[in-house]
């Protein structure tokens, strides 16, 4: 099928763009001038006015957890309460509206502690417990790396205040030796473990639902971390049948597995990095090694300013690492790995850097907390760096609180990173953030939250260009997936793969950019989302 997009704007790289785009077949055969481009049109072929809109390569999200956004659309919505109280309230209209029996499981993800206006604290099971002990009801910290729980939850988990956490696991107890209700890190799963059991059809529907969000943000490549131990094979089955029936975007699939014995056996039943097609490919082996920030999980180097008591969590020993990174390297498998703490960070580098080269592009996800000496490493080591600016949005408010002003000066410094040559790719990590790229690319170039403070910038030294953030978010996703030779710029053999937008976001100001709408989108070719 042979298709002419003429009377755009395409972006080819910097400085550089051309009026038209001939595709056949789902892939770009030439690029020019509307003149050169209608050169090509036959009988058959379909001729496509873009109305001199700006056109980017896809975007491509290099980190998120694309199931959990489609389930969220059907569960309690957190993420925008400003208060304790409000979490009862919506609770229990959750429940009201949806008429549930006794003994449903209710589970809800999004709160965060640090907007609450009423009580700036975590919750508890009390809280719970005051709208319903007739459901166990989950709540999920918005960083997932924490979760509250009532008492009825608890107790069909089996958990006592006499119980002991998994390894890299911990739950609160309040001064009488009592479980508050909060869960953290490793220990979340011992609570999770009560949600009922899902079938392929169920995540097909979650899946589809997230995907059409995706497509409407103008994304058609997202690097996901869906498929886990315990539910690989269901999660894998049910991307392939959707994929098959209605190819709507691509996927490379990040897996975590952090127990080697189920490692192996991955392995062993022959998945590795790249098995799959140009729509459904198995990625890295996806490890996590710390928490959130927000949370306090996150592994530091040296206590938290504002916690002098603690360090952060580490899920995984540096000897455990080492093995599920040796194990992986061996079987010529990509890994890529959670951490945010510099304390994680650099437990990671340590890791990576035993090897004797990096041809298998393994990353570090978040990167977040940093001296000058770990950016350097990341350079020297040429590990990828996968990041989320959004994360600014909140993350600003608590950074230096957490880890003081030096060590915060040095933090989140995407622009640090691209200047030393580091492979840098832009994701959300949604549903911890919305997957809207343009919300992304704001904080990455504005250095501002979404009510665009700090007026000057975080630390504005780190801002990137327009430039700098969409090819990171295009072609240097890419690169992380091994794509960068046909995926993520519009280029002669490269996938015809792209985002339609209102505005130019090269020639408006930067402040403006949060107002730019996503107003189709194009995969192999094809529309796949066309605001009406």
């Amino acid at each position: 099928m042979r298709q002419l997009f003429i009377n755009g704007k395409f972006y080819v790289e910097k400085d550089i763009f051309v009026e038209a785009v001939f595709v056949e077949n789902g892939k770009i055969v030439e690029i020019g001038s509307n003149d050169k481009i209608l050169g090509y049109k036959q009988g058959d072929t379909e001729v496509i006015d873009m109305q001199h809109r700006l056109v980017l390569p896809g975007f491509n999200d290099s980190h998120l957890h694309l199931s959990y956004v489609g389930r969220q659309l059907n569960e309690v919505k957190l993420h925008d309460v400003k208060s304790i109280q409000e979490v009862k309230q919506r609770l229990k209209a959750f429940i009201e509206k949806h008429q549930l029996e006794p003994g449903t499981y209710i589970h809800g993800m999004g709160w965060n502690q640090d907007y609450f206006e009423d009580e700036h604290r975590l919750l508890t099971r009390q809280d719970l417990d005051e709208v319903t002990t007739q459901h166990p009801v989950v709540l999920e910290r918005t960083c997932a790396h924490i979760l509250v729980a009532n008492t009825m939850a608890i107790q069909q988990a089996g958990i006592t205040k006499d119980s002991i956490s998994v390894e890299g696991g911990a739950f609160d107890k309040d001064e009488q030796g009592e479980l508050t209700g909060i869960f953290r890190e490793n220990a979340c799963s011992q609570v999770l473990s009560i949600a009922p059991k899902v079938t392929v059809q169920d995540l097909k529907k979650d899946l589809k639902s997230a995907m059409q969000y995706a497509l409407k943000n103008g994304i058609t490549s997202i690097q996901t971390c869906d498929m886990w131990e315990h539910n690989w094979q269901m999660m894998y089955q049910a991307y392939e049948e959707l994929l098959h029936e209605e190819p709507m975007l691509r996927v490379y699939q990040q897996v975590n597995i952090q127990n080697i014995k189920a490692y192996e056996a991955f392995l062993n039943a022959g998945y590795y990095t790249g098995y799959g097609n140009a729509i459904h490919k198995i990625g890295p082996l996806k490890l996590f090694i710390d928490g959130s920030l927000g949370g306090r999980t996150a592994l530091l180097r040296q206590p938290y300013e504002d916690d002098p008591t603690t360090c952060g969590i580490s899920t995984l020993t540096q000897q455990q690492l080492n093995d599920l990174v040796d194990l992986a390297t061996t079987n010529k498998c990509q890994v890529a790995i959670h951490a945010i703490g510099d304390g994680a960070i650099e437990r990671v580098l340590n890791s990576y850097q035993r090897l004797e080269d990096n041809t298998l592009r393994h990353g570090i996800v978040h990167c977040q907390i940093t001296d000058e000496a770990l950016l350097k490493r990341f350079a020297e080591q040429d590990i990828l760096a996968y990041v989320q600016p959004v994360f600014l949005h909140y993350d600003m408010q608590i950074v230096e609180q957490r880890v003081g002003k030096q060590l915060a000066s040095t933090s989140y410094a995407f622009k640090t990173l691209l200047d030393y040559g580091v492979h840098v790719s832009l994701g959300t990590d949604a549903p911890v953030e919305d997957m809207n790229p343009i919300a992304n690319i704001h904080c990455a170039v504005n250095r501002q939250n979404l009510q665009h403070e700090p007026k000057q910038g975080f630390y504005p030294n780190e801002c990137l260009s327009v430039v700098e953030a969409i090819d990171a978010y295009t072609i240097g996703s890419a690169y992380s997936s091994f794509e960068e030779h046909c995926k993520g710029r519009i280029k002669p053999g490269y996938y015809a793969d792209f985002a339609v937008l209102d505005k130019d976001i090269f020639n408006i100001p930067k402040d403006e950019i949060l107002s730019i709408q996503i107003v189709g989108t194009i995969v192999n070719g094809r529309w796949v989302f066309r605001q009406s």
